[in-house]
């Protein structure tokens, strides 16, 4: 169990989407002005600030303390700050360290925001930054271990884009290959996670895409390659988020209101191990999971609403199915049954998830966290989970061998 509380207690994010003309400290000071906002609490009660951030080194140039530059050019200046990368768990890694200042009795309330500017002109050199998340020695062998996965399952033809984009799209969908060889999963189940998604992000204000799909129209979109489609799969997305966590002493000092800080119930974070492809029991994203739900004193069973990292509707199966939110080879299943939909039994990705919300790397997932804090507070309008008392909240980056590099799990609750 956590040696104290820690609760979230201001959230803030901006529309994520292809904000052309904006800078990443105009992203960063909407994102802070509404956690701020929504905390009741000002600029100056926060006294440790943690950055996620990926992108501002190879496609602004700020190769060094992106952070400081942001917080200065907002106003919060003379704590201190720190800068995480943790490629696509950025953000959440951010959060963790956040809520361990607390823990360690560092400081009373601290920041945890995420922001990234990735449209720009060149857009192969934007997609040529995820080539950065392995080995970047061994990307050829990499790829050939990773890619090698999905042999065996016949590729129809016209399956290919002839658009760039992303090698690790290839990777999602050699993984949705091995799943279709492991455990059955079909073409048609990824595409239930990817509709129900967009079905989802109609209701949410600040996702990138808010356009309904059908499972067929999904199957019907452009290719990107075999079996995915486009809409299965996140775009490039400008955005920031922000997170102001504190612990009981600041929630009665700042005079807080207790109704609207949502318990931090346990945070945990594993990275990848040496394992067999098959070695399911033993993947990073189940590990960070299982260390997640033992501090918390929780049971996936005990889990109401969840947002995992969607980078592809394939990630979406993979995760749910990792953390015990559907058995192994079951969530495609599930979601097609609807069981996965607002007003299913295991609501996932209820903001419309990466794939339609949008996927700026290091805001995320504290993206997702914005999305869990509004689903408990019982404040997401059409798109809220009945009763929601328990959240789980997960998102990975890079890979090393046959996963991810690093996977941050949390949980929260009412």
């Amino acid at each position: 169990m956590m040696d104290s509380n820690i609760y979230v207690v201001g959230v803030g994010m901006t529309q994520f989407g292809r904000h052309l003309q904006r800078s990443v400290a105009s992203l960063a000071e909407e994102a802070l002005h509404a956690a701020l906002k929504d905390a009741s609490v000002s600029m100056a009660d926060i006294q440790q600030a943690y950055y996620g951030g990926v992108t501002q080194s190879p496609l602004q140039g700020q190769h060094a303390v992106p952070g400081e530059v942001v917080f200065a050019r907002l106003g919060l200046v003379g704590l201190p700050v720190y800068n995480v990368e943790n490629a696509c768990a950025s953000g959440t890694s951010a959060f963790q360290l956040a809520v361990q200042s607390l823990r360690a009795g560092a400081c009373d309330v601290a920041l945890a925001l995420g922001a990234e500017k990735m449209n720009i002109e060149d857009k192969r050199r934007a997609l040529a930054l995820f080539e950065g998340g392995w080995d970047v020695s061994l990307a050829e062998e990499n790829a050939a271990r990773l890619l090698a996965m999905g042999e065996g399952i016949q590729v129809p033809e016209g399956s290919e884009s002839e658009r760039p984009y992303s090698q690790f799209m290839a990777i999602y969908a050699a993984l949705c290959r091995f799943w279709m060889k492991n455990f059955g999963t079909t073409q048609r189940q990824v595409a239930a996670v990817a509709a129900k998604n967009h079905q989802h992000s109609v209701h949410n204000p600040l996702s990138q895409y808010r356009e309904p799909f059908t499972i067929e129209q999904v199957l019907a979109a452009q290719p990107i390659t075999y079996p995915l489609t486009m809409p299965m799969c996140s775009p490039l997305s400008d955005g920031a988020a922000a997170v102001i966590v504190c612990n009981e002493h600041a929630l009665a000092r700042l005079g807080i209101a207790r109704n609207r800080a949502i318990r931090v119930a346990a945070t945990a974070i594993a990275t990848a191990t040496p394992r067999a492809a098959d070695a399911f029991a033993d993947a990073v994203c189940r590990r960070a999971g299982q260390a997640a739900y033992e501090q918390a004193g929780i049971a996936p069973s005990d889990v109401n609403v969840a947002e995992v990292h969607d980078a592809s509707a394939m990630g979406e199966i993979i995760a749910a199915e990792y953390l015990g939110l559907a058995p192994m080879g079951g969530a495609g299943a599930a979601a097609e049954a609807g069981e996965l939909s607002v007003g299913g039994r295991m609501p996932i990705n209820t903001s419309g998830g990466l794939e339609s919300k949008g996927h700026p790397i290091g805001a995320t997932g504290l993206g997702q966290i914005h999305e869990l804090v509004m689903q408990l507070r019982g404040e997401a309008g059409p798109r809220q989970v009945k009763d929601a008392k328990v959240a789980l909240q997960e998102n990975g980056g890079g890979s090393i061998g046959y996963e991810e590099a690093v996977v941050t799990v949390n949980l929260f609750t009412r």
